[in-house]
């Protein structure tokens, strides 16, 4: 349904740092980045896209407020959700929820849950079994 989404971010540079290290674990990476210089209509000095193929999540620095979000992103297993949440850690986020079952969603959904450096609640779940 969605084709992909735009973070707002005060830091450009550490929150594509903090992307790519806690993405890579489910096999989420920098696919593109545009610059004014490539885009002159750009409405930011630089923009850049992670996914798996084509780029889904694009962050975007600002100034300006930034509204709490959540993300959930795919992983294929739970231990995909494991090394997500101790990349996220070693990349700079706060834990916001161990991995671990969360039955109450129901039985099968294993997730992690991190603040990023903006304030983001990002996770990665897996529906499956192991």
């Amino acid at each position: 349904m969605i084709d992909h989404y735009t973070l707002l971010v005060r830091d450009y540079a550490r929150s594509k740092a903090f992307y790519a290290a806690a993405l890579e674990p489910l096999g989420y990476g920098l696919v593109m980045e545009l610059t004014r210089a490539q885009v002159p209509s750009l409405g930011v000095p630089a923009t850049c896209g992670f996914g798996a193929g084509k780029p889904d999540l694009w962050l975007a620095p600002t100034d300006g407020e930034i509204a709490s979000t959540h993300l959930a992103f795919t992983a294929k297993s739970r231990a995909a959700v494991d090394a997500f949440h101790a990349a996220a850690l070693a990349a700079g986020a706060t834990d916001n929820g161990p991995p671990g079952v969360r039955a109450h969603y129901h039985p099968g959904y294993y997730g992690a849950f991190v603040i990023d450096p903006d304030g983001y609640n990002v996770e990665a779940v897996c529906h499956g079994g192991e």
